[in-house]
């Protein structure tokens, strides 16, 4: 638990710490809380108190039981219960929740205004309707005593969706472009929207009329305000019958009594970054206004700055538990802020032990080092002359040193050596010397890599340099200091290849480049001396042809290198070939030996070529051969249709294996007719008496 002060008011960080993955079983989180003294010491309020990426919207339900938040990524929204200070459910989205609305006492009613124009309605048991709005809406009011849900957004209407008849009503018809925020009064239910050109409009339900219009931009401008651009509303929140906040998106808030059009006070955030929300807080006459970077607390009588809490990341959007000290912030991370203030009210009853603990940690203060302390050594001891301060109470003992107090050791330091400040003001001296020595270009050696563009690019600074000198420009970084092409000085894979055809036609440009740039440096230059006396330009040709000539000429002279680079090219790839032909006819042809895979017979390389060739044929070129060798058969059918018939090739092994068969057949015919002959003969012997 981290505890931080500011004007004498603590607050108690409760979702600080590390957080332990949901993967780890109990084993390895037991074995990790006793190594690791960070997670020893976290306090894990609610379970699993977090969304996977971001979370956008945070609230509590009227009967403080619930919490629910929306977050992403996937879109979901989370719903915890505090009496089991757990998660009680998890609801995946179809897209990312702009705001939602509780309208019942607890989770079983509830509204999802999404970023496509989608209104969700979910109940108890889950998701219930979907309907969709004209224009993309930005926020939503509910009015308790018509039923009636009013949506702002990208348009100049507000929508109304009445929840008891289940349609559309008349839209409210407003003179902004595009409407940011809306509020409905719980005392008398005036409606109020906040538009893009600074302005809020009132506007009664009973009569569906505009009522008033208060102009924040003008107003929020002070004299110590530094505004870039037109303020926009961007939130808005009522206390009570007659007071409302505005929060504009250059960081004020404007107070209002609404009997009156000037602000009661106007209070700066000093980041000009957009208020995101605004919450009261009645018992000690407070506001809460929160941007993306701090959550203030003030006066809002005085203005008097109350505290401030300033989260690790940035806020989304922040929820004050009711009747209580604590807040809760949704943030631009997975953990959710949990604070608690006991200044602004008791704990929860749900978390009332943190009252007790709070107690215990303000009866037991831990020893802090402040700023009128220095802290020294037994060896800064010896040198100042003070070990014999050690066991007194100037000396207060602390690990490998002691404290001592900061004036005693300045009037100590002061009578050993009196010439410090000299030696200090020589230092700082120093240290302005080298830092301007550290924006020129230091390279006591050139790189081993690409020598030749490191020497051209030390070069070119030194003549910036040179002319930065006369005017005052703002010096660009250089290569050769910059971190991002250390690699190009360093690795030989990135070495200029200049025997390379780009290299070689690229480089007459490069050069040619270069030249022009440094005559026009030298043209600026003779530009700015003072001309003391008069040119006349020379009869004959006027400045301007003699500039265009010679420029044709640059031009002309650039072309004639490349063409010679080129021809240069041809001749090298000319001889590379003569080359390769000497060796390919030096070189003797050997018979080269192919394996033939077992079970299978050897054809000629002709089949495998012809094979090819009709490979490369049409289909239509195909089936009139195969129709030709008689392997493919085309025939009409009674309705009308193509029939096609293949007979398969066959090849010598089957037309061997085919004939070996027919002669076996044969052979084993002969067999039977000459059995059949002999048992048809009769027997010779002996006649039978």
């Amino acid at each position: 638990m981290q505890v931080s002060s500011l004007n004498e008011v603590k607050i108690y960080s409760l979702s600080c710490g590390k957080s332990l993955p949901e993967w780890l079983s109990d084993r390895k989180k037991r074995a990790l809380q006793k190594k690791d003294v960070d997670v020893r010491r976290r306090i894990e309020l609610i379970q699993d108190f977090e969304m996977p990426t971001v979370c956008t919207t945070i609230k509590v339900s009227k009967d403080g039981q619930y919490i629910l938040a929306t977050g992403t990524y996937k879109p979901r929204v989370r719903c915890y219960d505090t009496y089991q200070l757990s998660l009680k459910f998890e609801r995946c989205l179809d897209s990312e929740v702009v705001t939602f609305e509780i309208l019942s006492d607890d989770y079983s009613k509830i509204v999802f205004l999404h970023n496509d124009r989608y209104i969700e309605f979910h109940s108890q048991s889950g998701f219930y309707y979907k309907t969709r709005i004209p224009k993309f809406g930005r926020d939503f009011s509910y009015h308790y005593p018509s039923c009636d849900l009013y949506f702002v957004g990208a348009s100049s209407e507000v929508y109304r969706l009445n929840l008891e008849q289940g349609r559309y009503l008349n839209p409210l018809q407003t003179d902004a472009a595009e409407n940011n925020v809306c509020d409905i009064n719980a005392v008398h239910g005036l409606f109020a929207t906040g538009t893009i050109e600074g302005r809020v409009e009132c506007w009664d339900p009973r009569v569906r009329k505009r009522v008033g219009v208060l102009d924040c931009a003008l107003n929020s401008v002070t004299a110590d305000s530094e505004i870039n651009s037109l303020p926009t509303i961007s939130a808005l929140k009522f206390n009570g019958a007659l007071t409302m906040a505005v929060g504009t998106s250059t960081g004020q808030v404007l107070l209002y009594d609404l009997r009156s059009d000037k602000p009661l006070l106007v209070k700066d955030h000093q980041y000009g970054l957009p208020i995101k929300s605004v919450h009261f807080q009645d018992s000690l006459d407070l506001v809460l206004s929160a941007d993306s970077r701090i959550v203030k607390m003030w006066n809002k009588n005085s203005g008097k700055i109350f505290t401030s809490l300033e989260p690790e990341h940035d806020l989304n959007d922040v929820c004050l538990y009711p009747n209580s000290g604590m807040l809760l912030t949704a943030n631009e991370a997975p953990k959710m802020g949990i604070y608690y203030i006991p200044v602004l009210g008791p704990a929860p009853r749900w978390c009332s032990f943190l009252d007790n603990l709070t107690e215990e940690l303000e009866e037991n203060p831990e020893s802090t080092v402040y700023d009128d302390y220095k802290f020294v050594t037994k060896k800064d001891l010896e040198n100042l002359g003070l070990t014999h301060l050690i066991g007194s109470p100037f000396l207060r003992a602390y690990m490998h040193g002691f404290f001592m107090d900061i004036r005693l050791y300045h009037k100590v330091k002061l009578m050993v050596n009196p010439f410090a400040y000299e030696e200090y003001r020589k230092d700082k001296i120093r240290q302005k010397i080298e830092e301007t020595r550290a924006q020129r270009v230091q390279l006591k050696k050139l790189p081993k890599v690409n020598k030749e563009l490191a020497l051209k690019l030390i070069e070119e600074e030194e003549e910036k340099q040179k002319s930065t000198l006369k005017k005052k420009v703002k010096s660009l970084p250089n290569i050769l200091t910059d971190d991002r092409f250390k690699v190009m000085f360093e690795n030989p894979d990135f070495q200029v290849d200049e025997e390379s055809e780009e290299f070689r036609l690229l480089n007459p440009l490069v050069s040619r480049i270069s030249e022009k740039r440094k005559k026009k440096l030298r043209l600026l230059e003779q530009q700015e001396k003072p001309k003391t006396e008069e040119e006349e330009e020379p009869e004959g040709k006027p400045s301007d042809a003699e500039s265009s000539e010679e420029s044709s000429d640059e031009e002309k002279a650039w072309v004639e290198e490349v063409r010679k680079q080129r021809r240069l090219l041809h001749q090298e790839e000319r001889v590379k070939r003569l080359e390769q032909m000497r060796e390919d006819q030096q070189t003797v042809l050997k018979p080269q030996f192919y394996e033939i895979k077992a079970g299978e017979e050897f054809r000629s390389f002709r089949e495998s070529a012809t094979k090819q060739r009709l490979m490369n044929k049409t289909l239509e070129d195909r089936l009139k051969l195969e129709a030709k060798q008689g392997t493919l058969n085309v025939s009409d059918t009674a309705v009308g249709s193509k029939q096609l018939t293949f007979t398969l090739k066959r090849s010598e092994q089957q037309k061997k294996q085919q004939e070996a068969e027919k002669l076996h057949r044969q052979e084993r015919k002969k067999l039977r007719r000459s059995a059949g002959h002999l048992r048809s003969r009769p027997r010779r012997g002996r006649p039978f008496h």
